[in-house]
């Protein structure tokens, strides 16, 4: 959940190591890409034992937030679920997706998909930015 209060942190991190070119380009994009759909999954969890975490202190999700995700997830159902990199909605639609108990195999399918997309998207930016320069 940390993507949603510094967004794009990942992303510079994973470019720059990219452009540096001293580490293996395919690992970082699993690495990162991984790393992601494992945050997901943890929004995922949260969101599905809500009940046991929601009046903690330290539970990082406000309620308008969690609203905001429900919103979109109740106008575009599992496809909202490819948004789930989008800064500041992609947490609270992973949570809301847990909340409504969505069948988790879709929901790593579909998280999957718009996680890895974005990290490909940088990754083929790079590298061609890297050539051309």
């Amino acid at each position: 959940m940390v993507a949603t209060i510094v967004p794009f942190g990942s992303e510079v991190y994973f470019a720059t190591l990219l452009s540096l070119g001293k580490y293996n380009n395919f690992l970082l994009l699993v690495s990162a890409s991984v790393g992601n759909v494992l945050g997901s999954v943890f929004n995922w969890g949260c969101g599905y034992y809500i009940n046991y975490f929601i009046k903690k202190p330290w539970f990082p999700i406000k309620q308008d937030k969690i609203q905001k995700g429900t919103v979109i997830f109740n106008k575009y159902g599992k496809w909202s679920l490819l948004l789930s990199w989008v800064p500041f909605i992609g947490d609270p639609i992973t949570f809301v997706a847990g909340t409504l108990r969505f069948s988790f195999i879709p929901f790593i399918i579909l998280v999957s998909i718009g996680k890895i997309g974005r990290y490909l998207v940088i990754y083929l930016s790079v590298l061609w930015a890297v050539k051309i320069l």
